[in-house]
């Protein structure tokens, strides 16, 4: 079991910057991949980054070049720095947990932190 919680969120104006933590709990963090995702109103969660337990990493094309993903294994903690915030980042970003053995997949859903840009 994983217990994930987000931090960080907030209100920003455009062009500005962001970080965002999730601290985990539980399990052996260092041998899940992690990720954010975002869900803003009337739309479909999307992954905005995730990074493997290796530490690699990949990006939604919106974000790509403005948000970077990072984690310490040895806080149980993983990162996402956002930069040059637009108006169109404006979401609830949620982290995850997940990993795969043999044919299991245990994953899990932090409670979201509020994302909003706006002047």
């Amino acid at each position: 079991q994983v217990q994930l919680v987000e931090s960080g969120g907030g209100l920003v104006q455009p062009g500005g910057s962001l970080r965002l933590s999730c601290a985990a709990s539980g399990s052996i963090f260092s041998s899940y991949r992690m990720g954010w995702y975002r869900q803003a109103p009337g739309k479909q969660r999307e992954l905005v980054a995730d990074i493997t337990s290796h530490g690699s990493t990949d990006y939604g094309d919106s974000v790509k070049g403005r948000f970077t993903i990072s984690r310490d294994n040895a806080k149980n903690t993983v990162y996402l720095q956002m930069n040059s915030l637009k108006p169109e980042d404006t979401a609830v970003y949620y982290c995850n947990a997940n990993r795969v053995i043999g044919f299991a997949k245990n994953e899990y859903w932090g409670q979201g932190t509020q994302v909003t840009v706006s002047s």
